[in-house]
């Protein structure tokens, strides 16, 4: 239950353990309503207070990755770990008390799914659990791939990545990043997936997966069915994006490197993981109406922004919608660009250290049209967790994980011509005409769209390696197998056995659930769509800004500071009038380029 960093979105829920003994249970024939109210009184005091030197010792760790800093966040990490799996053992014994009031029973629910890697109660199991996953994340963290045979950092690979056009240099970098990251992981990730698994059976789950997908106010087969009907919605629109850039990609390549038919060579797509496209627009910008009148990166680099200044410009959004600026100790406190002298995780993320201001950002943020987004994205969760930090502890935190993720999402969505003029980084008269209509849409697709897949399969592939359906001598075939039915892609070179490109992804080096960002794509668009009506928005949906919009920004804050006291419909309903998620708002959004895509791809074939 101890949250650290919401990482690139998502909360961090770190694995807990602890030295701290619980006050005897009652048994559970005679326990009353009164005893789960004082349970969950003293569980959440002591969660409260030692979530603070959790945080902070996950943050040193983070920004300062040494032997040491690793020993303190496998300790600290293994007492608390102890600490929430006990509480979640004993919040398990009192959910069939007869009276429980609707909020103590909302407490012990989030109490027995609060921890993210549970430990087994057998002794030494939090300990080992704790350095397997701090392990992890330090190897990420300073994981090197090569480029033209020189060792080169996670941040730097993955900027590389994006602008490199060479084929051989890609597959240089897919290859080695992969294989240096990914494989020397896998014993490390099977020996935790044992153990964690170990613990979810004891608070009752089947496995971890199942754990995970009951976090969301409905059983886990109600949630797997709910993602699966999302992507069917959103499906025929990635499908027209596929077909169109493979298409585009051949152009460029040739047969040899990229045929007309079948998957598309995932390395070629401008991303590491190929699970954002945007990068690689300049080849798939269509001529006439492809060029979309700016460059964010050049207006950026023309004004004289640093990575300081990109982060005061995120904070200008937030402000304008009539929120309070951020603490002093935010600029003191926040990394905000990578240290010359040691090693970091770069994966952005924004931490809450003290559950009340001390709000950070963890970036090493780079002048460029991607890290602009990444920042109004990172600082959604920043005030989220501010707007909510009146709440009990247990309920600080998003409606539910997706919400948290989309929240900067949507707010970037905004990042429109029309805001960018508003802050002086374009002029009106470089305003792209209607005419461009189809670049700009396009570009968003690029990135929105095109990660879709990518967002659902790895917590299926994911929820396969927890259910057993997946055993490690499959990792990599089945993460190939599902990357091919959902993406429509294959790696450059074949892989083996031996291999673990799951690994290196930084979610699942760090255990964090995925689905979040799947829903956070599809919901950021809900609230987009809601804000521009409330907004009285009544041009285009993809050219709506409701910057400035202080109505806006009132409505915001009534479901953001709602944090997860109520289930998460309850939420939704009070910013968009609705209580179901649903993909129509995101493929209203992308309608016009629907239709465009398709009359692009007659004649040309559809899958792979």
């Amino acid at each position: 239950m101890i949250r650290t960093a919401v990482a690139s979105g998502l909360a961090l829920a770190t694995v807990l353990s602890g030295a701290i003994a619980l006050a005897g249970t009652p048994a559970e024939s005679a326990a009353t309503a009164a005893d789960a109210d004082k349970f969950v009184a003293e569980a959440e005091k002591t969660l409260a207070e030692a979530s603070v030197d959790g945080n902070r010792v996950g943050w040193i760790n983070a920004t300062y990755i040494t032997d040491d800093t690793d020993a303190l966040a496998a300790q600290v990490g293994a007492r608390l770990t102890l600490l929430g799996v006990k509480y979640a053992s004993e919040a398990a014994k009192y959910q069939k008390v007869a009276g429980l009031s609707p909020d103590t029973k909302r407490k012990l629910d989030i109490l027995r799914n609060g921890v993210s890697l549970p430990a087994p109660s057998r002794p030494g199991a939090a300990d080992t659990l704790s350095q397997i996953a701090t392990k992890l994340q330090s190897d990420y963290g300073k994981g090197k791939g090569m480029l033209d045979g020189k060792p080169i950092n996670g941040s730097d690979i993955e900027a590389a990545m994006g602008s490199t056009r060479d084929p051989a240099k890609l597959q240089e970098m897919w290859t080695s990043w992969n294989d240096n990251v990914g494989a020397s992981s896998k014993a490390d990730f099977a020996r935790m997936i044992d153990i964690s698994n170990e613990g979810a059976k004891e608070l009752g789950y089947q496995d971890v997966g199942a754990m995970w997908r009951s976090g969301y106010d409905m059983t886990p087969e109600q949630f797997a069915a709910m993602t699966d009907r999302l992507w069917k919605q959103v499906e025929p629109l990635y499908k027209s994006l596929h077909t169109y850039v493979r298409w585009k990609l051949n152009e460029k390549y040739g047969d040899a490197v990229q045929p007309k038919t079948g998957p598309i060579r995932s390395d070629l797509l401008g991303n590491m993981w190929a699970q954002e496209w945007g990068n690689i627009y300049d080849i798939v910008a269509p001529k006439g109406v492809g060029d979309i009148g700016y460059d964010t990166a050049a207006l950026l680099t023309a004004k004289g922004y640093d990575p300081v200044k990109m982060v005061r410009a995120g904070e200008g959004f937030y402000s304008s919608l009539g929120f309070a600026p951020l603490p002093d100790t935010f600029w003191t406190r926040s990394q905000i660009t990578k240290p010359a002298d040691r090693d970091v995780v770069c994966h952005a993320s924004a931490w809450d250290i003290d559950n009340k201001t001390d709000l950070r950002i963890k970036m090493c943020t780079k002048v460029n049209a991607d890290d602009f987004v990444t920042i109004h994205h990172e600082l959604g969760h920043n005030y989220y967790q501010r707007a909510y930090m009146n709440q009990p502890f247990l309920y600080e935190n998003g409606a539910n994980d997706g919400f948290h993720e989309a929240i900067g999402d949507f707010i970037a969505l905004s990042i429109t011509p029309d805001y960018l003029v508003k802050i002086g980084l374009l002029d009106q008269s470089r305003v792209p005409s209607a005419d461009k209509d189809t670049g700009l849409l396009l570009r968003q697709a690029m990135d929105k769209v095109a990660f879709l897949p990518f967002g659902l399969m790895v917590d299926k592939w994911r929820w396969g390696v927890y259910s057993g359906a997946i055993k490690p001598d499959s990792y990599q075939s089945s993460w190939d197998a599902l990357r091919l039915q959902y993406q429509g892609i294959k790696p450059p070179v074949a892989r083996d056995g031996t291999r673990f490109d799951a690994g290196a992804k930084y979610h699942v080096a760090a255990s964090v659930s995925y689905v979040r960002y799947f829903l956070a794509r599809v919901l950021q668009f809900q609230f987009y769509q809601a804000a521009c009506k409330q907004a009285g928005w009544t041009g285009p949906l993809h050219r709506c800004s409701f910057y400035g919009n202080k109505q806006v920004g009132a409505n915001l804050q009534k479901m953001l500071e709602m944090g997860q006291s109520k289930p998460w419909p309850d939420a939704l309903q009070a910013f968009t009038g609705t209580r179901e998620i649903s993909g129509q708002a995101l493929v209203d959004y992308f309608a016009p380029l629907k239709k465009w895509l398709d009359q692009q791809n007659k004649g040309k074939p559809s899958g792979w």
